[in-house]
């Protein structure tokens, strides 16, 4: 492979990743902080494209991205009611909210499974006019998700400091104890939902932007993806409990995450097989700790045997 082809590749990996790290950044709050499952991740994903790809179509391109993070925000606090008030389990209300947003997404696109918006300005074309004849040219892509990813690291790293905060990583942590300190453990759910599917919803709307196209599909995957990114992030980073160490391991597991799908396509495995590789990938991040945890027990065990044999 021609070093150009490698540098380009490895700079979309890195461009894809910084993107896909603002919804593992989303489940780090979500799952990791406040202990909820959110399986509406896939749906909220893309109808952060698509809310946002329709007002790129109306000549909005930075409104794009503020409305998108509100029809997150919106898809947050259904997903929250379900589980809050109507006493849903959090997994089946991810379940039927990223079912119903199927439909709302198609309906929001005009009936339509692809949306395209080659012909439109959007954040980056704007971007890449202003980087002409600079250092910067062309990596107008890369300058935004970095930018993006290092923002919201910084939020999350702000925001669970604070009162409100720590409410919710203590409802994650023990929500009994919480509500006998006269904390509103559904109200602390309700917000944490919100905020993590507003940046879901933002790397739906940036991912649209920089491809320039939406497909109804663009999302489907993305809850195993952010899993893994942050299970990888969590085993480079190590046992930390610092809340900013913690953060940018979730931007490189998704990074990484993205590097090692570009190796896999350079060995050209087929891109249906990518959902197979995603699900290796996520097994091997949950069992790696596990299994490194039991490896001098199953050493003991094996040369034990092996010395048993020999004795004998």
């Amino acid at each position: 492979m021609e070093l150009g082809n490698l540098i380009d590749l490895t700079q979309t990996a890195v461009e894809l990743g910084l993107i896909g790290a603002l919804t593992a950044l989303a489940l780090f709050l979500s799952y990791s902080m406040l202990n909820v499952c959110d399986l509406s991740t896939d749906g909220c994903f893309t109808l952060g494209a698509a809310v946002g790809a329709v007002f790129v179509l109306s000549g909005h391109p930075f409104l794009a991205i503020v409305m998108a993070m509100a029809s997150g925000m919106l898809s947050g606090l259904i997903t929250a009611l379900l589980q809050t008030k109507l006493g849903i389990n959090d997994l089946l209300s991810g379940i039927i909210v990223n079912t119903g947003l199927y439909s709302i997404n198609i309906w929001i696109m005009g009936g339509a499974s692809i949306l395209n918006m080659n012909r439109k300005e959007t954040i980056f074309t704007m971007l890449g006019d202003a980087l002409k004849d600079t250092p910067l040219e062309g990596k107008q892509v890369l300058v935004i998700a970095l930018a993006a990813a290092a923002l919201t690291v910084v939020f999350m790293s702000l925001f669970l400091r604070t009162r409100l905060g720590l409410a919710i990583r203590a409802t994650g942590d023990n929500p009994e104890m919480v509500r006998s300190s006269s904390i509103n453990t559904a109200l602390m759910t309700i917000i944490g939902l919100v905020v993590a599917n507003a940046f879901t919803a933002l790397s739906g709307a940036l991912m649209a932007q920089s491809q320039k196209s939406v497909d109804i599909n663009l999302g489907t995957g993305m809850v195993v993806i952010a899993l893994a990114s942050l299970l990888i992030g969590n085993t480079f980073i190590g046992k930390t409990r610092r809340i900013p160490s913690r953060a940018v391991g979730a931007v490189l597991g998704a990074i990484i995450f993205r590097m090692i799908f570009m190796i896999a396509l350079r060995f050209d495995i087929p891109s249906f097989m990518l959902k197979l590789v995603s699900s290796i990938l996520v097994t091997a991040a949950i069992a790696g700790p596990y299994l490194k945890k039991q490896f001098p027990l199953i050493q003991r065990k094996y040369f034990g045997k092996r010395a048993q044999k020999e004795a004998r």
